[in-house]
């Protein structure tokens, strides 16, 4: 239903301040239309995906993971704790995602196609050595090229309709920012620069960034739909571009990226019971 937390990072404050802007919709979804549309659509896995981005955290502190030991593993699984992620989730849908929205995204996922995409999707999303998967989807989309084949395109139409907002960029930048200063205040690391200075220089390397996360978006999608023919494939991209699904995704990218910053904003202050102070 949406890329994987650990590739797909408008800023998250501005996200926020549209999920708090937007009045309960006439005919709002129930609790138990939105645990079923949660199911149907996939992202129930996607929310419990974000778990597996925590392996990045000690990296973008300079610290070695190898340090931690076993209790890293029970810290993130307190801090990434996937029913209060769940729970999150469904309040949010609960005031802001219409039955229109809800009913059109669960028809084509009800479908056929639909559900064959959602298991695909499912299994994409809870591979841990995304490496692996990075580099076969790589090589497919090189094999794709030297064809000359047009599945590359429609597999960056889908990727755009994805993100047609373009809110990946912009999360990522604001996760990392989030983090390091949580990260900083508790004492895991001496931050040198403020808010503005990390936001400064992220924006300097925002061309190389936006091309890495297109090309890995583009890898990712190469490999979790390799089982798709092309007419599939194009079918997928011209469903999400539909009006209602556009609203669905933006709702759900909101919410993925705002849980994303406040669990890697608790997991940076957990950490100064794991690890001593570093200079970043």
């Amino acid at each position: 239903m949406i890329h994987s937390a650990r590739s797909a990072f408008r800023s998250i404050s501005a996200l926020v301040a549209t999920l708090a802007t937007l009045s309960l919709p006439a005919g709002a979804a129930d609790r138990d239309r939105i645990e079923a549309f949660l199911t149907t659509t996939g992202f129930d896995v996607a929310l419990e995906s974000i778990a597996l981005a925590s392996a990045s955290a000690p990296q973008m502190l300079g610290i070695d993971p190898d340090g931690f030991g076993s209790d890293w593993t029970r810290l993130t699984e307190e801090v990434f704790d996937t029913e209060d992620m769940h729970e999150t989730a469904v309040s949010i849908l609960e005031q802001t995602l219409s039955d229109d929205a809800l009913n059109h995204a669960v028809e084509f996922y009800a479908s056929d196609l639909g559900q064959r995409l959602v298991e695909a999707e499912n299994e994409s999303h809870m591979i841990e050595d995304d490496d692996t998967k990075q580099l076969e989807g790589q090589e497919i989309v090189s094999g794709l090229v030297q064809e000359g084949s047009k599945r590359v395109e429609s597999l960056k139409r889908m990727n755009t309709a994805i993100d047609a907002s373009g809110t990946a960029l912009r999360a990522l930048q604001e996760i990392q920012v989030r983090f390091l200063l949580a990260a900083s205040a508790s004492g895991v690391i001496d931050l040198q620069l403020s808010a503005d200075e990390l936001r400064q220089m992220m924006q300097q390397n925002e061309i190389g960034m936006r091309q890495a996360l297109q090309l890995s978006a583009l890898a990712g999608a190469a490999y979790t739909y390799q089982g798709f023919s092309d007419d599939e494939v194009i079918a997928y991209a011209e469903a999400l571009e539909e009006p209602l699904m556009q609203e669905v995704y933006e709702l759900l990218n909101a919410i993925q990226y705002e849980i994303m910053a406040m669990k890697f904003e608790v997991l940076a202050v957990r950490m100064a019971d794991l690890h001593p102070a570093q200079d970043i």
